[in-house]
């Protein structure tokens, strides 16, 4: 447990990197299962879900080194198939071990996973998928999928869901014969995940577009990769900079990855420069606002950095509007926002917001519902006057790795209190 304190009024400026990629890591952790021999991966994000992923990968008997930021995982031990409630409560993403765990043993008894409460999030489209390959399912407390060999077989997805579009990926590489996936994910990650994939042997085709084609293989084998950098925290970092009117170059980025953030920047008054892997960023005095902005699943407004972007246009010159439409319940950061000032209004159906800008935020105590709440939060007291308290910062850790030390490095007043 801990909270952030944040004094508010610099104006940020310098050089800050993004870092691996949270939501391209942990899929990979999952993957490390079905090769039966060593994976190295570089660039990791060290946050508490990678460490919780570590300690699910040793608790099915998987060996895990950590060296900076290279993890170096050997499965060949690994002899357990059951991911227990401790671990699953811990995080959302868990569930993509029932993939890795069904593709190499035909077996996997994963706890219903927990994570960031974020309103209704069903695994049925993981569990459908899995039933289609032939998997007998059985859900009660435990989630229990077991095969005695898993087929080849096309399936549409309902919605695009990134954790089913990795699920099945995961599941497929080592079925008997071809897997293809209608209405696949297209998010960036699911790219890297194929890259990893397919440098352990793997033959996954199609990555980045709606539909994906994977031919099973009989054996995969060793493999090193690094992780792609964090499409959000490198967001969050160029609105740090937009929102106190800054000026920062963000480091071993990818630009294209960003192109739904930084045109929306651009909208509101920043001047964007990018090279091949940096962008510059210079926001005006004040920012614009925005006349709409909805969340869609990529190549759509990426969700994680909604309410990010919220806590900028609470500063914004004019009234905005943001819509939410993959989840139905994030808008735990409009109630704290309001707490310091910001003149937010939430429509009954709990995915739109109406948000009038105003000059000044005041430092206040609020509390970090989840993730990218605790983000929201910061940003605003970065623009806030006087000291924030962000509490309940755990949050904020399962996916920012170095936050204080990036922000400080150009040039925030922020610290990390340990409770």
């Amino acid at each position: 447990m801990g909270e952030y304190h944040i004094i508010g009024g610099k104006r940020l400026m310098g050089e800050v990197r993004a870092g691996g990629s949270k939501n391209a890591v942990l899929p990979m952790f999952a993957a490390t299962v079905l090769n039966g021999g060593k994976s190295v991966l570089h660039n990791c994000p060290i946050i508490q879900d990678t460490l919780t992923s570590i300690e699910i990968l040793k608790h099915i008997g998987c060996t895990a080194e950590v060296h900076g930021n290279t993890v170096t995982i050997d499965s060949a031990p690994a002899n357990s198939w059951h991911v227990p409630e401790e671990y699953t409560q811990m995080m959302r993403s868990s569930i993509l071990f029932m993939g890795g765990l069904l593709g190499r043993f035909r077996r996997a008894e994963i706890s219903f996973p927990g994570g960031c409460n974020l309103g209704s999030r069903p695994i049925d489209l993981h569990t459908k998928a899995m039933g289609a390959m032939q998997c007998s399912i059985q859900t009660s407390e435990t989630l229990r999928c077991s095969a005695d060999s898993l087929t080849g077989f096309t399936h549409h997805l309902d919605f695009p869901s990134v954790g089913a579009t990795e699920n099945i990926m995961l599941a497929a590489v080592l079925a008997e014969g071809e897997t293809v996936i209608g209405n696949a994910a297209r998010e960036p990650e699911i790219v890297d995940l194929a890259r990893f994939l397919n440098g352990m042997g793997a033959d996954v085709r199609g990555a980045g577009s709606g539909t994906i084609v994977i031919q099973g293989v009989e054996k995969l084998h060793d493999v090193e990769h690094r992780v792609m950098p964090d499409r959000i925290v490198g967001g969050t970092y160029l609105l740090a900079a937009a929102i106190t009117g800054g000026e920062i170059l963000l480091t071993e980025t990818n630009p294209l990855d960003l192109i739904p953030a930084t045109a929306k920047l651009a909208e509101m008054g920043c001047r964007v420069i990018e090279s091949e892997d940096t962008i510059a960023l210079k926001a005006p005095q004040r920012l614009k606002y925005l006349t709409k902005l909805e969340t869609c699943p990529h190549p759509g407004f990426p969700t994680d950095l909604q309410a990010p972007f919220v806590a900028a246009l609470c500063v914004a010159d004019g009234t905005s509007v943001v819509e939410e439409t993959v989840f139905n319940s994030r808008s735990g950061h409009i109630p704290e926002l309001s707490r310091m000032g910001a003149d937010v209004m939430v429509m009954q159906d709990g995915r739109n917001f109406v948000i009038r800008g105003v000059k000044t935020l005041h430092g206040a105590n609020v509390q970090a519902t989840d993730l990218r709440c605790g983000a929201a939060l910061i940003l605003a007291g970065l623009a806030a006057v006087g000291e924030t308290v962000v509490t309940d910062g755990y949050h904020v850790e399962r996916g920012y790795q170095d936050i204080v030390s990036d922000l400080r490095g150009i040039g925030a007043e922020i610290r990390h209190v340990s409770l």
